[in-house]
């Protein structure tokens, strides 16, 4: 029978409990975040620069559409236990745009945060910093992409004084300094184009700085957070 004058436990008391419940378990909270742990160096403890070497190389590939990953059950049963993400990718959720595919890597390789417009707000960098602290990503790329819709609409909105429904509005806040700053440089001529290549260097650039955890890994030189333009017609990525 159950007891209605018994006293409830608040938020706090149930998380302390859950945290306590799997200390006991044997495993701390920062164990459960991090990747199963490997004997010797993890797979992908490599230098950033070797990092984008790959991703170029697997790019390469792509554009000249001689791809090596084809058998992508392979090493199916060993990423259920960890994974080993060379790169964390900040991508535009475009469907034209897939970074697996534009960059020839394999289920694992990649650690690909989208969202419309490429840009960072508090939950992609938290996502990032994971993948960072946790996963042992080794270089972070934000990767626009020609033909942006949201930044389009973002000029649209900016040049017309349109309003966007929905939560679409704080979209283009997200991307509206991109496109000032593209037009205080260079007027409205191709202003779309420019400003797309504007919004990967802002946030690429805020990723370099962003604290406590991206700046200090990129200070230290364990991290490189890079900026890259995806050209939809041809596949080809270009570094900024």
């Amino acid at each position: 029978m159950c007891d209605h004058h018994a006293p409830s436990m608040s938020r706090r008391q149930l998380l302390f409990a859950g945290a306590a419940a799997i200390t006991l378990a044997g495993v701390t909270a920062e164990d459960g975040f991090a990747a199963e742990p490997s004997a010797g160096p993890a797979p992908n403890a490599i230098a950033p620069d070797v990092a984008l070497a790959r991703l170029m190389e697997g790019n390469a590939r792509y554009v000249a559409n001689a791809p090596s990953n084809k058998d992508y059950s392979a090493g199916r049963a060993a990423r259920v236990t960890a994974q080993y993400p060379i790169a964390a990718i900040v991508s535009c959720a475009d469907a034209r745009v897939a970074p697996e595919l534009a960059f020839d890597q394999g289920p694992g390789d990649l650690f690909v945060v989208r969202v419309a417009g490429n840009f960072v707000n508090d939950d992609g960098l938290a996502s990032l910093e994971y993948g960072v602290k946790f996963l042992g990503v080794p270089l972070v790329m934000v990767l626009g992409h020609t033909n942006c819709g949201a930044v389009s609409a973002t000029v649209k909105m900016i040049q017309e004084k349109a309003v966007m429904p929905g939560h679409l509005a704080d979209m283009v806040q997200s991307i509206k300094p991109a496109v000032l700053a593209a037009r205080h440089d260079g007027g409205e001529r191709d202003l779309a184009a420019r400003a797309t290549i504007e919004n990967v260097r802002i946030n690429a650039g805020r990723l370099t700085v962003s604290k406590p955890i991206l700046g200090h890994y990129v200070k230290d030189g364990r991290v490189k957070v890079v900026g890259a333009m995806y050209d939809l017609a041809t596949g080809k990525v270009s570094i900024l």
